[in-house]
């Protein structure tokens, strides 16, 4: 053999996925992309990420789940765990002792939750105090539109949906920063704490009503808020409200191959995994999707994938078929869909080029997460990183092989420790993410499409 031929035949050599696209597929992959996009602009909550998959799921003949029913091969299952969280099901033609084909992924994003006690007025300005969730650059986050989602459990009993921020006619909401020419202490702090946590209060209006007293900016505000839905300042109480970055998901870059959006992590592979369940059709193995809450704060919680609604989902489908809960668990395969680093010339030193995710290189698959030393991580055998190599290369999924970031830069983690830990074979793939955590984050086209082509791969194996 010559040299050339011992390279092509012995090394790696990866391409940029648009050299693998046919016309076909790339127009597959933008009406692909559109309804994601679609779908971002709808759900920037994990409520409502759970809200629209259970309509589009009933739209499909997806049934709820009740204990005690039938399940039969074809049948369309799903659990909606107290409007947070969700998993569906299609029941393969084989039992489920022979196990499950599982795609998990989060529906929750870093954001800024409103504090039980948000509402009040300095300097006749009235504002919203908030408590960042998840891992938030907090410097990212004053002076850019704003929006307020989440719903209210009123005085009365009754629970409303509240969204501000979104509609071309609506007002948005904004965090304040320092002018530059008052910022010479400012600037000497580090980027953590240039703004701190107690600063991100929410600016909601300047008008006071008429009369006496301190509050009257501040009473303005509450009466707009009762006059469109019905709330006093004791409903906050019993309200989960969430400050989000207003507008839609748009396309990005001149060619339009990127898209920004709030919420790619982790919703880009929740999308991918639910698209990828709806189009499949009496599968062999039995097909799970996961769509879990609570990720970004360590999966923790009644509607986190620690949570055993999990196993009380799973055991139902199970008891249905005279099935040990935990021999289906040791049988199964969970394809954990989280985001990776997408490389960032910008930021070079944070990565190993060799062994990081690049833009338009197809799905990421990581054998491991965690920090520093694999902490945390669920570090994935050969034999599972062989079967997702053996089913992607099968189906002609392009993909790539990645970890995030150098060593000792930091790290993080998905659900797939949480998979692992009851007994099923794990592995970590996604898509690769600029800016990933930040207000807005960018994805490409081309690595969204084949996320999803993997779940359906998955599903399918």
């Amino acid at each position: 053999m010559t040299t050339e031929e011992l390279r092509e035949s012995l090394l790696m050599a990866p391409k940029n996925g648009y050299t693998r696209l046919n016309d076909t597929q790339k127009a597959e992959m933008e009406a692909y992309c559109k309804r994601y996009m679609d779908f971002m602009t709808a759900c920037k909550t994990e409520r409502e990420a759970t809200s629209w998959a259970v309509q589009e799921a009933e739209k499909l003949g997806f049934k709820p789940y009740t204990i005690g029913m039938a399940v039969n091969p074809g049948d369309k299952i799903y659990y909606n765990n107290r409007g947070k969280s969700i998993a569906l099901a299609v029941v393969g033609t084989e039992p489920l002792s022979a196990g499950a084909n599982i795609c998990a992924a989060h529906v929750d994003s870093p954001r800024l939750d409103l504090k039980p006690n948000p509402l009040y007025e300095d300097s006749e300005i009235a504002y919203f105090k908030t408590h960042y969730y998840g891992g938030i650059k907090k410097y990212q986050w004053p002076t850019i539109p704003l929006a307020l989602h989440g719903v209210v459990y009123r005085k009365d009993g009754s629970v409303v949906t509240v969204t501000i921020g979104e509609e071309a006619s609506e007002p948005i909401l904004m965090i304040s920063d320092l002018l530059p020419h008052l910022s010479a202490d400012q600037m000497q702090k580090t980027l953590a704490k240039g703004i701190e946590g107690e600063q991100l209060n929410v600016i909601l209006g300047t008008t006071p009503l008429e009369g006496e007293g301190s509050d009257l900016v501040k009473l303005a505000i509450m009466k707009l808020l009762n006059e469109k839905y019905g709330l006093i300042e004791a409903d906050f109480q019993s309200a989960e409200l969430t400050i989000v970055p207003a507008g839609p998901a748009r396309e990005a870059g001149l060619d339009r191959s990127l898209i920004s959006a709030y919420g790619h992590d982790d919703r880009v592979c929740a999308y991918a995994e639910l698209e990828a369940l709806f189009a499949i059709q009496n599968p062999r193995k039995t097909a799970v999707c996961i769509l879990a809450d609570k990720e970004e704060i360590g999966s923790v919680g009644i509607s986190g994938m620690r949570s055993e609604y999990f196993e009380h989902f799973m055991g139902g489908l199970c008891d249905a078929q005279g099935v040990k809960l935990e021999d289906c668990f040791a049988a199964s395969f969970c394809l954990s869909a989280d985001v990776s680093n997408a490389f960032d010339p910008n930021f070079p030193e944070t990565c190993e080029r060799r062994n990081n995710s690049f833009l338009n290189y197809g799905v990421s698959i990581c054998k491991y997460t965690g920090a520093r030393g694999k902490s945390g991580a669920s570090d994935a055998s050969a034999e599972a990183m062989g079967h997702v190599r053996t089913t992607l290369n099968n189906a002609g999924v392009i993909w790539q092989m990645a970890t995030l970031g150098k060593i000792d830069q930091g790290g993080g983690g998905t659900v797939a420790a949480d998979m692992a830990n009851r007994n099923i074979v794990t592995v970590d793939a996604g898509v690769p993410v600029l800016s990933m955590h930040a207000p807005l984050e960018l994805v490409s086209k081309l690595d969204c499409y084949e996320t999803m082509l993997a779940c359906k791969a998955i599903y399918l194996a």
